[in-house]
């Protein structure tokens, strides 16, 4: 019999407004009208203040480590800007400038890098999850997201973010597997930063890019520039309206580059080269997109001036509403637990015992019992009102 051709793809690259300042008219003319770009470019701004604010905190020991997100704010913010608001934004922790277009108070993850958990209950009107700091597993949540959209009729997809290092994680196969045969509209994103915290992208893969992981799993894949703003919308857009539309996975590769330390724990310096990120600065997707702006005449040193001046007034709010924040009730704990607290539990909520005097409160002398029972009607009169 003869040879045939059992597969063949190829992969296509998008770039739109690169580190020199070309702009192809064909492809971005009209993508972001101008006052989207101007508010764009505003959210990369406070995103990347933000950063300089949280690293002081944790340097003065009022914060614990931090991630930075200096060089990759193009990436989730693209996403953010081309997804429904009741699409599902699933990240992990480097994702803060979409998260904030979300409409996710800054404070929120402020609090969490303060080691509240207050922070992590993402308002539920933003289509958010909590940040992800266990490499991987938000993309198997990202997969059960969108099933379970699928399974109630909804439109709704999901976009999860990941690293290249995570690419390699047992779980980010599971969650392509299982998207893929089951038919799951998920928008898989690789943010290849080029290190996965000390391990090169060259040592974590042989393939020339990431996107063709998404090959294996039958996905149409791209990859783009993700310190292009442009390009990152553009390829957002073609690929939610591929998986809105046929209720497929697809997978997106956005080759970008953090300019900071993995953490604020880790020194970058002891393993990457310094004319490497030197060379990365120049493609500061802030940057790239500041000069565009200034040729079009859609901003100025004194818009920028300004810019500044109510970043920084925003942040510190910010960091005044994390850190006067009222302390946690015990009852916190479970009145977070579920959206119906299930009775047993209101027992133990409300006794704070959970041996057999918590658990049966017919145990308990008459005034304890008759306690008990006035905040069980109380807090299902509460959630009845609510």
């Amino acid at each position: 019999m003869p040879i045939t051709t059992a597969y063949e793809a190829k992969i296509e690259r998008i770039s739109i407004l690169d580190e020199k300042g070309n702009f192809d008219e064909k492809l971005g003319k009209g993508l972001i009208p101008d006052a989207d770009l101007v508010k764009l470019y505003e959210a990369m701004v406070s995103c990347r203040q933000l950063d300089q604010v949280a690293f002081r905190l944790q340097r003065s020991g009022r914060m614990g480590t931090y991630p930075q997100n200096m060089g990759q704010e193009a990436t989730s913010l693209g996403a953010a800007y081309a997804l429904n608001k009741n699409d599902w934004l699933v990240t992990c922790y480097r994702e803060n400038c979409g998260l904030f277009w979300r409409g996710v108070p800054m404070e929120s993850i402020l609090l969490h890098w303060m080691g509240d958990e207050r922070g992590n209950a993402m308002p539920r009107p933003h289509h958010a999850t909590p940040i992800a700091v266990p490499i991987g597993t938000q993309m198997l949540h990202a997969t059960g997201l969108a099933w379970a959209a699928k399974y109630r009729g909804q439109k709704q997809i999901a976009c999860t973010f990941f690293g290249d290092g995570a690419s390699s994680e047992g779980d980010f196969h599971e969650a392509c597997n299982f998207a893929s045969n089951l038919k799951i509209p998920v928008v898989f994103v690789c943010q290849n930063n080029f290190w996965a915290i000390s391990t090169p992208s060259k040592i974590n893969s042989a393939a020339p890019t990431f996107a063709q992981r998404g090959l294996s799993y039958g996905m149409p894949c791209l990859q783009c520039d993700g310190n292009d703003l442009f390009a990152t919308v553009h390829t957002m857009q073609k690929s939610v309206e591929y998986t809105r539309s046929t209720g497929l996975p697809c997978f997106v590769e956005m080759v970008t580059y953090r300019l900071g330390d993995h953490t604020t724990a880790d020194d970058a310096s002891r393993y990457r080269d310094k004319d490497e990120v030197e060379a990365w600065r120049g493609r500061d997707p802030i940057l790239r997109l500041r000069k565009h702006m200034v040729a079009r005449k859609l901003w100025d040193d004194a818009r920028e001036a300004a810019l500044a001046e109510r970043v920084e007034h925003e942040n510190m709010e910010a960091v005044a509403r994390a850190e006067g924040i009222v302390a946690p009730d015990r009852s916190d704990f479970f009145n977070a637990m579920y959206a119906e607290i299930p009775q047993d539990l209101v027992v133990q909520r409300d006794t704070m015992q959970t041996h057999s005097l918590g658990q049966d409160p017919s145990q308990l002398p008459l005034e304890a019992q008759e306690r008990a029972a006035q905040l069980a009607s109380e807090a299902a009169a509460a959630h009845a009102n609510h």
